[in-house]
């Protein structure tokens, strides 16, 4: 059966204002940062404390962003990374922490950030359009922009600067920081997912696992064993009952319908890795957070996955409770699917994708090209942006997804598996409901809409004139170009549709 879905309003989490960051990642934009050390061999002294992870080395620090120049005296830095540690040559990541030596130091209000340096990308674009959307849609991520570094006076490369999942980010993406936050990966360089698996009441059992990354001195395991507990042994009838009681249940749901919308592996559906969980002592439910999207569009492999733009909608991998018993659960799956559909009609399509990636690419084009240290040469850039390429190397040919033709294609495969109904905003020219859609002063609305409403991308009303033409409305926006929600009323149903001015 058809799942009729009217598209939902935007849900972005609140604005900006006051918020760590805020100038920073505000607007997409490049800036250029200027990391001195020293000593002269500076590099193999990082190298040689990277498996070290906690001794981080002295810089001097500068970014020169849209506001201006920025200096810090004195920060840590070291390299990180698991997988984007192979990037060849000198072009690693690294993470820079503003104020481990100088108390109160920071930039925007950031204490921490993440420099990647987009292995396995040629984009460089996965990560971002990928935890973009998330955050416009309420899903707990971090944000991500863009940097040409430098290091002693050499251009080192471009990288992706994100944001650390820090207390920082607690206060403005859950609105509570107080309580435990774990990090979920292998933590012992082997083969021990964050599966959720119960394994005892014994704490030590979950080291390998979670990472405690807040009130470490307490170190109190029991509320998430208490979790877990819950994920495995629990009833169905229980699980089903309490599951909204445990978890947050509508952003859990729609975390993990993006990881399979983008194919996104590398996470709690597949790998068992890049994940955060927090323990929100004001609802006393647990929240999840992203982390790592890097493999988003498909990038991740392994055996038996096979064509990625046709994984199927309940795909998860084996010994992961959390999500194959939601899946489970009639009522839990059916609310997964429903928002599946929503958002393959209004944000995993190409109208929505396309224009993302459209400007992004505008935006870095030239600093791509421009870094000699990239793992994928500038044509890879280019043509992966619209198109699947194959690139070698120590492994063999790879096939690495265009972003734009991943969309469509994943697009048109999960609106037939699912049996999704078409939103009105994607039917043809015969009997429209609106049209055009992309516009680019007006659009025209089928006679009988009421109560007509716009608004930006942020949730902010819009202005628009109205003109009567007997069988339909014309409606001019004013406004800048970007996307719109229009909110109105047909025969006393509430329609909520996308649309694109140009």
């Amino acid at each position: 059966m058809k799942k009729l879905i009217f598209l939902a309003a935007f849900a972005p989490f609140l604005s900006f204002s006051q918020i760590p960051g805020e100038n920073f990642y505000g607007t997409d934009q490049v800036v250029r940062v200027d990391i001195t050390f020293n000593q002269t061999g500076f590099w193999d002294s990082l190298v040689a404390n990277y498996p070290l992870e906690e001794d981080m080395m002295a810089a001097g620090f500068q970014i020169t962003d849209n506001q201006g120049v920025h200096e810090m005296d004195s920060i840590a830095i070291r390299l990180k990374g698991n997988s984007s540690y192979g990037h060849p040559g000198n072009k690693k990541s690294f993470k820079v922490d503003i104020n481990q030596w100088v108390q109160g130091q920071d930039y925007d209000g950031l204490k921490k950030l993440n420099f990647n340096n987009g292995f396995k990308d040629p984009t460089f674009m996965r990560e971002k359009v990928f935890f973009d959307l998330c955050r416009t849609l309420g899903i707990p991520a971090p944000r991500i922009n863009y940097a040409n570094v430098y290091m002693n006076g050499t251009f080192w490369g471009f990288y992706t600067i994100v944001e650390q999942v820090d207390d920082q980010f607690l206060d403005w993406a859950i609105l509570d920081d107080l309580g435990n936050l774990y990090k979920a990966g292998d933590n012992t360089g082997g083969t021990t997912p964050a599966d959720l698996m119960y394994y005892g009441q014994t704490a030590t059992s979950y080291y390998t696992r979670y990472e405690l990354k807040t009130n470490e001195d307490l170190n109190d395991w029991s509320g998430l064993i208490s979790l877990i507990n819950f994920i495995n042994n629990s009833s169905a009838a229980d699980f089903g009952n309490n599951f909204g009681t445990n978890i947050n249940q509508t952003t859990f749901i729609h975390s993990i319908a993006l990881d399979n919308l983008f194919s996104n592996l590398d996470s709690y559906l597949n790998s068992g890795r890049n994940y955060y969980l927090y323990q929100n002592l004001t609802t006393g439910k647990w929240e999840w957070i992203k982390w790592d999207g890097n493999e988003a569009f498909g990038m991740y492999s392994g055996p038996g996955l096979g064509n990625l733009v046709q994984l199927a909608p309940n795909y998860v991998g084996s010994n992961r409770p959390l999500v194959s018993r939601m899946f489970a659960n009639t009522a839990l799956y059916e609310e997964y699917t429903d928002y599946m559909c929503e958002i393959l009609n209004s944000h995993f399509n190409s109208t929505y994708i396309n224009a993302r990636a459209d400007a992004l690419k505008a935006l870095i084009q030239p600093h791509v090209t421009a870094d000699n240290n990239k793992m994928y040469t500038t044509q890879n850039f280019i043509d992966n942006v619209e198109n699947s390429i194959v690139v070698s190397g120590g492994m063999g040919n790879q096939t690495i997804y265009g972003i734009k033709s991943f969309v469509s294609a994943r697009n048109a495969y999960l609106m037939n598996a699912l049996g999704c109904e078409v939103g009105l905003d994607e039917q043809d020219n015969e009997g429209l409901k609106i049209y055009p859609n992309p516009f680019e002063n007006s659009f025209t609305l089928k006679a009988g809409a009421e109560e007509i409403r716009l608004f930006d991308i942020s949730g902010k009303a819009v202005d628009f004139e109205v003109k009567d033409l007997g069988s339909a409305k014309e409606i001019t926006v004013n406004g800048a170009s970007g996307f719109y929600l229009l909110k109105f009323k047909l025969n006393g149903k509430e329609m909520n549709l996308q649309l694109v001015k140009e």
